[in-house]
């Protein structure tokens, strides 16, 4: 059904208005990142000027940097690890039979329900007895188990859309198991990779609670708890604040922009197949 002139009308002001309402918040850090009046209160989303003093003070005059280079490290162990370990055991639950299969596949449904505050208590304690508290190991393990079920359950979707006799017809051919693994499946489920090292890379990047909780020496902390560190008693520097944000921020948006030709068919693909 052609649409009308009014109703073409409507539809391009009603995106234009979910892209300003979108874009909004970004527009007001950015800004303020390089405004060189953001600093002394100004409320204004026009900017006054353009500077980088408050990108100078958060990457030469505090300890940021080294917070950035520890949310890196947790995210990237975050993401491999997951990802290899959700691979094979999606593989081990798509295509062996076993018992207790089942009930693992609800026990993976079961954990996406719990809510993440709800378990710091219980880490804090076993991470303590295992001595993994104040560590960048510690805490990525903790991501990695978060991450674990949702990965799990993506890629089995894909490993079981996978046509069973394309592994046969490697057999055939003289290929062992993991010559298989790694030139038939891996590739196929290339683009279910994607997708879960997405939402791993922003899980581990983002988290907040974790990080503050597991962490004692300041040298150690995330980007995301170092934010803190620009608000203080005596005021907030808030220049410091979003020119921090912004760089919290460019990792994200580089890795998207990097993944983001295989993220939709990745996405898509693992909730239809299986």
């Amino acid at each position: 059904m052609r649409k009308s002139p009014l109703q073409i009308a409507g539809l391009t002001l009603a995106s234009l208005a979910i892209v300003v309402f979108s874009l909004f918040p970004v527009w007001v850090m950015v800004t303020r990142a390089f405004d060189p009046g953001a600093g002394s209160g100004r409320r204004s989303v026009i900017p006054s000027g353009f500077s980088l003093e408050h990108f100078v003070t958060v990457l030469e005059r505090s300890s940021f940097p080294t917070y950035l280079m520890n949310s890196l490290v947790v995210a990237l162990v975050t993401v491999v690890a997951s990802g290899l370990l959700a691979l094979f055991a999606a593989v081990a639950v798509a295509r062996f039979r076993f018992s207790g299969r089942t009930k693992i596949l609800m026990m993976i449904l079961i954990i996406q329900m719990i809510p993440i505050e709800a378990l710091v208590i219980p880490l804090f304690l076993q991470a303590k007895t295992l001595g993994l508290l104040n560590s960048l190991l510690g805490l990525s393990v903790i991501y990695i188990a978060f991450s674990l079920s949702f990965a799990i359950w993506t890629l089995r979707g894909f490993v079981a859309g996978i046509p069973v006799e394309l592994e046969e017809a490697a057999y055939l051919d003289g290929a062992s198991w993991w010559q298989m693994f790694w030139r038939v499946l891996f590739p196929l489920v290339a683009p279910g990779l994607v997708a879960v090292s997405v939402f791993s890379f922003i899980l581990a990047w983002n988290e907040f609670i974790f990080a503050l909780t597991f962490m004692s020496d300041g040298d150690k902390y995330t980007a995301a708890v170092g934010l803190r560190t620009f608000f203080t008693r005596g005021g907030t520097d808030w220049g410091s604040v979003m020119a921090a944000s912004t760089l919290i921020t460019m990792p994200v948006l580089l890795f998207f922009v990097a993944v983001q030709s295989r993220l939709s068919s990745g996405l898509m693909s693992g909730a239809t197949k299986g």
